[in-house]
């Protein structure tokens, strides 16, 4: 463990709960060839806020970067480029559902704790805690630190959790909550990325916390730095109604003042709305102006006014890199099953977008210079169209009992059904479940994406790329699933993205395995689905085929890693063929079932499996 440095004095509240942390004893640290264990006798002492208990900065001017030492080899973060990123000093930072701060100490004094036995109280309720972190090494890119910490709750319970953080300078760039191109040394500037994660860990649900005890030090090898810590509330009285999984960052225009008027279509319905954008993948902030939304009368013409949104009161809002945002609560009626058009104005110029790359349904967009024209109800402005989702990721309902999150590939996605006819199999299932009273009648979310896999990248989550297949299943569960609103079930139909580009079966077993159990740890329900046939297709070889089997032998008996199965591949098979799709429902190209083989999945699910 490194030698700490005095603790500062100023306080901070994060995702509105008050963080403190406690001194852990002299002897708190594990020793490096020890197994990291949950410190659960380190004593109760009046808490103190996280600002300080900070012992190490992590970041410099680049006009000085000597002034700060975060990997102890005297490496440091920019404070130019955390701010060319929209990561200012004390602004709050929204990832995957959690309101983080940015340490406002940081760039001037320490802006972060070592990691090691402290003990950090949070009053209030959660489904997850988040941390922002990385970890450092003084011998230079590490394989990341992590350790074993405890949750306290108010009832005198205690539970371990696993923290793990990777490595400021050698993660993964799929799952950054931030990246930034350069390093600041006593020497110089240095062109190499860097980059902070947000993890988050499961909850006792229904338990009040009363605090947190960080992991110990793992050793001299590395330090596991924190920056923030915030309880992740529920979504109280929300349901989502419609999602798009953000695939990839492609270059676009650049966009400048020019307003996109996007089509989404609902699940549920309720009396108000809010809806989320997102700047994933980015490395810089974008700004957005007016939002508005209105339901769709025909192409880009609304029913009547588009109603205003509002973010904090104001009528735009900037969105950090890696960040998202959800728009203020509005009264604004949204029935189910209908089309909503979501404009927003940018001022721009923008070159980049995260984007959903497979729409199947046509979006619109001004012309350059045409300006603000999100109040607008009729279609004379939008002289383009869109066939992609940029920024927008979610709209959600007042009311309603939650939903249930579709995560797959194109098939979910929708690939080879009918444009602008919302015919993807999760339509057609949210349709059945708003027809009945047997089961609750969840919204419907679709986390699907075309080219997905569950154990590879396609997108590797960091640049401008042509390739929208996003990151693997693994590493986008925490934005797509755990993180979506009022996600109760989840339906995990994917996998033969991973067989046709060579995984094994024992791979990709593995990989479901680890999806479904994570899954499961944060209370949703798990349905795993069959996975379809598709000989004639150029990748879907006997020996795709034979590994498809053997992966569909283990979803049918996974041994309880699904709560419940779905046989998509007994529905859609010719029975004649099974390596193959009935001729009935195969849109032609052999992969992707057309319109009637999406149907006739959607209604072979007994809705009893979702609601256990």
């Amino acid at each position: 463990m490194r030698v700490a440095r005095p603790w500062t004095t100023a306080g901070i509240v994060a995702g509105g709960v008050t963080l403190a942390l406690l001194a852990p004893p002299p002897s708190s640290a594990a020793p490096a060839s020890a197994p990291a264990a949950a410190p659960a006798d380190v004593p109760t002492h009046k808490p103190l806020p996280l600002e300080r208990l900070f012992d190490n900065r992590a970041v410099s001017d680049d006009t000085r970067p000597g002034d700060a030492d975060f990997d102890g080899a005297g490496a440091s973060l920019s404070a130019q480029d955390l701010r060319a990123a929209g990561w200012t000093p004390g602004r709050d930072i929204a990832l995957d559902a959690a309101r983080l701060t940015w340490p406002r100490s940081a760039g001037a004094r320490p802006d972060n704790v070592i990691a090691d036995g402290q003990a950090v109280r949070l009053r209030g309720r959660g489904e997850a805690l988040t941390f922002l972190v990385a970890s450092s090494s003084p011998s230079g890119p590490g394989a990341g630190a992590g350790g074993v910490g405890a949750v306290r709750y108010r009832d005198g319970s205690s539970h371990p959790y696993t923290l793990s953080a990777p490595d400021w300078r050698a993660g993964p760039a799929a799952t950054k909550a931030v990246g930034l191109p350069h390093l600041n040394t006593a020497a110089g500037q240095r062109q190499e990325t860097a980059r902070l994660y947000a993890v988050t860990v499961p909850l006792q649900r229904g338990h009040e916390v009363a605090s947190v005890v960080l992991p110990t030090d793992p050793g001299p090898a590395a330090d596991l730095h924190v920056f923030a810590a915030s309880l992740r509330q529920p979504a109280y009285g929300w349901t989502g109604s419609w999602a798009a999984s953000t695939a990839g960052y492609t270059k676009v225009g650049p966009w400048t003042d020019q307003t996109l008027r996007l089509v989404v279509h609902t699940s549920a319905g309720g009396p108000r709305a809010r809806v989320r954008l997102e700047n994933t993948f980015a490395a810089s902030p974008v700004e957005i102006g007016h939002v508005t939304v209105a339901l769709q009368a025909s192409g880009a013409a609304a029913q009547g006014s588009p109603v205003p949104l509002t973010f904090g009161g104001r009528p735009g809002t900037s969105i950090p890199a890696g960040a998202q945002v959800f728009s203020d609560p509005v009264d604004f009626p949204v029935p189910a099953d209908a089309n909503l058009l979501v404009s927003f104005h940018l001022p721009g110029p923008v070159a980049a977008v995260p984007v959903h790359g497979q729409a199947t349904q046509r979006s619109y967009l001004s012309a350059a210079g045409s300006g603000d024209r999100t109040a607008e109800p009729g279609a004379g402005s939008y002289t383009g169209t869109l066939t992609t989702w940029p920024f927008l990721t979610g709209v959600d309902v007042r009311g309603g009992p939650g939903s249930v999150v579709a995560l797959g590939d194109s098939i979910t996605d929708g690939t080879k059904s009918t444009n602008d006819a919302n015919r993807r199999w999760p339509d057609v299932l949210a349709r059945r479940l708003r027809g009945q009273s047997e089961v609750p009648a969840y919204g419907v979310l679709n986390a699907g994406i075309s080219a997905n896999r569950v154990v590879a990248d396609r997108y590797p989550g960091e640049g401008v790329s042509t390739d929208t297949g996003g990151v693997s299943t693994q590493h986008r569960l925490e934005r797509d699933v755990l993180a979506q609103t009022g996600a109760r079930t989840v339906v995990v139909f994917q996998g033969i993205n991973d067989l046709r580009w060579g995984s094994s079966a024992e791979e990709l077993i593995a990989g479901l395995r680890s999806v479904a159990a994570r899954m499961r740890e944060r209370g949703l329900r798990v349905v795993g689905a069959t996975i379809a046939p598709c000989e004639g297709e150029s990748l879907c070889t006997a020996d795709a085929d034979a590994r498809r089997s053997a992966v569909n032998a283990f979803i049918r008996d996974s041994g309880g890693a699904f709560d419940a199965v779905l046989d998509f591949d007994a529905v859609v098979r010719d029975p004649e063929h099974p390596a193959r799709i009935l001729p009935a429902y195969d849109s032609g190209d052999h992969l992707h079932p057309g319109d009637a083989g999406l149907r006739a999945m959607a209604e072979s699910i007994d809705l009893r499996k979702l609601a256990g």
